[in-house]
């Protein structure tokens, strides 16, 4: 008689994704804020399923990515050198244009060395864990960006969380540990869901203390705040006080790529072990000609960053007068408080009617309850557009019951 043969039903491993419906849910109520294709822009006015909105909600901080002279740059690039260069930095991907730039960007911030990624993510997931590794401590913010908490996951090294901007909690963690082990702080620079800048004169102060290395990630800071453009630790002028400095293309830069300076060993050490360095194909070079133009473009025409300050207050101060809860926004990046997160895509959407483009947020990037419109600026949007956002956000707001018509919010603080 033939033995009967056991099969062992196993879990399915695509299960998650077939029980995952929320997306088609918020589809079918009409109120799916995401992957939202632009078929035109000029930077602060985009079309968008055949509507014209102003867009309030990219990071094109200097108002680049339409200059004519950052596209020409681009165009000669590609006539120059083509699109593309088919290999890493370390053997055949390496342009005499990415070397130029490294130089400029080590200069302009006042470092010794540079390194480029091919884009911002892969530049801080590929260098801490490069830097940290076993019988290493990382101390790294809860609100850090997604790119540090992989790059921390990657490391062979400790991590261990303080809580957001917490000081106190943070002088704890570090007298808990072996005085004898390699330390280093990591934090946002400028935090990309609240526009706060990091505590930087504290973290400086303890680092120093315990013999810890500070990296400070400014992808929301560089060519935004601070000393000519400088980010986050020109603003307390401690760049010489910061022992790494991470930055991206895709912001004020108008491209992709990504950055990072520091002592020339340090930098060396990372061009050398970096995974996502060494294995990634090298920035094109139409981005790497687009970043040294708006570079060029930065340092000359200090207007830009005069008036995204300007903005900054205007529409930070404008939109707590309407009375609604946008946190201690310190920077571009002005958070609009909802609550709910249904309410939040409802809210995304009568303001995208209105004519206004916003990022709606939901936890976990935000906590419980704290669903929010993440607003940001540029340097190149108009009076008559920021008042034309501050009205739709009126309309809105009271029509949610966001806020009341005394210039109140209706929602805690």
């Amino acid at each position: 008689m033939a033995k009967e043969t056991t099969v062992l039903k196993s879990k399915d491993i695509f299960s998650k994704a077939f029980e995952f419906t929320k997306a088609d849910e918020v589809r079918a109520a009409g109120l799916y804020p995401y992957f939202k294709p632009l078929t035109a822009t000029d930077g602060t006015v985009v079309e968008i399923e055949g509507n014209q909105v102003i867009m309030a909600g990219s990071n094109n901080y200097l108002g680049l990515t339409n200059d004519p002279r950052v596209i020409e740059a681009a165009r000669s690039a590609i006539i120059k050198y083509g699109t593309g260069c088919t290999g890493s930095r370390y053997l055949n991907g390496t342009l005499d244009i990415h070397l130029e730039l490294e130089d400029k960007l080590a200069a302009f911030m006042k470092k010794e060395a540079c390194v480029l990624f091919s884009t911002g993510y892969q530049t801080n997931e590929g260098s801490i864990q490069t830097i940290a590794g076993r019988n290493d401590v990382i101390f790294s913010d809860k609100d850090n960006h997604a790119c540090i908490v992989v790059g921390t996951l990657c490391s062979a090294a400790k991590t261990v969380r303080y809580q957001h901007n917490d000081m106190d909690h943070l002088r704890k963690l570090l007298e808990r540990e072996d005085p004898n082990v390699g330390k280093i702080i990591v934090s946002d620079g400028v935090f990309s869901m609240s526009g706060t800048l990091a505590k930087i004169p504290e973290l400086v102060a303890l680092a120093k203390e315990f013999g810890a290395r500070l990296y400070l990630d400014d992808a929301h800071a560089i060519g935004v705040v601070g000393d000519k453009g400088r980010g986050s630790a020109s603003v307390f002028n401690l760049l010489d006080d910061v022992d790494l400095i991470s930055g991206t293309f895709s912001k004020s830069f108008a491209s992709l790529g990504g950055f990072i300076v520091g002592d020339r060993p340090v930098i060396e050490y990372i061009r050398h072990f970096s995974p996502a360095h060494i294995f990634s194909a090298s920035m094109p070079p139409a981005n790497v000609a687009t970043v040294l133009k708006a570079l060029e473009i930065l340092q000359e025409e200090t207007w830009r960053l005069d008036r995204l300050e300007e903005i900054s207050d205007y529409m930070r101060n404008g939109l707590r007068e309407l009375g609604f809860n946008v946190w201690t926004s310190q920077t571009p990046i002005i958070p609009v408080v909802i609550g709910d997160m249904m309410s939040c895509f409802q809210f995304w959407k009568d303001l995208f009617e209105a004519g206004v483009y916003v990022n709606a947020v939901i936890p976990p990037a935000v906590p419980a309850g704290q669903s929010l419109v993440r607003t940001s600026y540029s340097a190149t949007h108009t009076n008559d557009q920021l008042d034309m956002i501050l009205e739709a956000f009126r309309k809105v707001g009271l029509k949610h019951g966001i806020i009341n018509n005394n210039g109140h919010s209706q929602i805690g603080s």
